[in-house]
C-alpha cells in the first residue's frame, strides 16, 4: 500500500516556463541555422597551423571530462536502478518508489534516445569537415545530406546528454525537497554545459548540437515526471494539460 507521503499534491507546472522556454530555444536554434554561428564558434577552437582542434590531444578533456565523467554518471544510473529495485522490499525506501522510478526512466530515456537519432540524422562532426581538416561536406540540420561513405553521427550531442540527463534529479525532488531539486537543476545544467564545451574544444560537436540535447533531455524528463509523479491540486489554474483561466 502506498504511504501518505507518496500522495502529496504537486507544485503547479507553469506551461509558459516549463514548455515555453524549451520551445523558444528550439525556434532560436532553427533560426540560427541561417547564420554561421556554429562555424564561427568551432573556428575559435581550431588551430589552423596545427590542422586540428586545440583539445584533440587533451588528456583532461578526453580521459577525465569525457571517459571518467561518463562512467560516474553511468554508475549513478546503475545505483539508482538498484535502489529503485530495493524500494519494493526496503520499508524506508518505499515512500520514494515512484520518484526513484521516475529518475531511472528519465535517465534511461534521455540518454538512450541519442544514438538512434544520430543514426537517422547523419549530421557530421566538425572534425570530419573540410573546413577543419576532414573529408566531409557541411550541411545544415534541415538540409539534405551530401553523399558520403561515412555518414555523420554527431547530432544531438551524446556527451552533453550525460550531463543534461540529470535534469531528472530536479523532477525527482521537485515536490518533496525543493532545495535538492534546485541543486539538481544547477548540477545538470552545469555538467551539461561543461561537457558540451569540452567536446566543442575537441571538435566533436557544434554549439547547437549540445543545446538541442539540453532541450530534448529537459522535455523527456518533464514528460516522465508529468505522467508518473505529477499530481496537481484541483484548484491549480495554470498547469500543463489544463485550461487556463481568462
Amino acid at each position: 500500500m502506498p504511504t501518505p507521503a507518496t500522495l502529496i499534491n504537486s507544485r503547479p507546472l507553469n506551461p509558459w516556463l516549463y514548455l515555453g522556454i524549451p520551445a523558444a530555444t528550439a525556434l532560436i536554434l532553427i533560426l540560427l541555422e541561417l547564420t554561421s554561428l556554429d562555424m564561427n564558434l568551432a573556428r575559435l577552437a581550431y588551430d589552423p597551423l596545427a590542422g586540428e582542434f586545440i583539445g584533440k590531444h587533451s588528456y583532461f578533456l578526453e580521459d577525465i571530462l569525457h571517459d571518467r565523467a561518463k562512467q560516474v554518471v553511468i554508475a549513478l544510473g546503475v545505483i539508482s536502478a538498484l535502489v529503485f529495485a530495493a524500494s519494493f522490499k526496503v520499508t524506508r525506501l518505499m515512500p520514494w518508489r515512484r520518484e526513484l522510478g521516475c529518475l531511472v526512466l528519465s535517465m534511461a530515456l534521455s540518454t538512450g534516445f541519442v544514438t538512434p537519432v544520430k543514426v537517422v540524422t547523419s549530421v557530421q562532426c566538425p572534425w570530419s569537415l573540410n573546413e577543419f581538416g576532414g573529408q566531409e561536406t557541411y550541411s545544415e540540420l534541415l538540409a539534405a545530406r551530401p553523399a558520403t561513405d561515412k555518414p555523420g553521427r554527431c547530432w544531438p550531442g551524446g556527451h552533453a546528454a550525460t550531463g543534461f540527463t540529470l535534469f531528472a534529479l530536479f523532477f525527482m525532488f521537485r515536490d518533496r525537497k525543493p532545495r535538492l531539486a534546485k541543486a539538481g537543476l544547477v548540477l545538470a545544467f552545469s555538467l551539461g554545459t561543461i561537457f558540451s564545451i569540452g567536446r566543442m574544444l575537441q571538435g566533436a560537436h557544434f554549439f547547437s548540437h549540445n543545446v538541442w540535447t539540453a532541450v530534448f533531455c529537459w522535455l523527456i524528463c518533464l514528460g516522465v515526471y508529468y505522467f508518473i509523479l505529477y499530481r496537481p491540486d484541483k484548484s491549480t489554474a495554470t498547469e500543463i494539460g489544463a485550461p487556463m483561466k481568462r
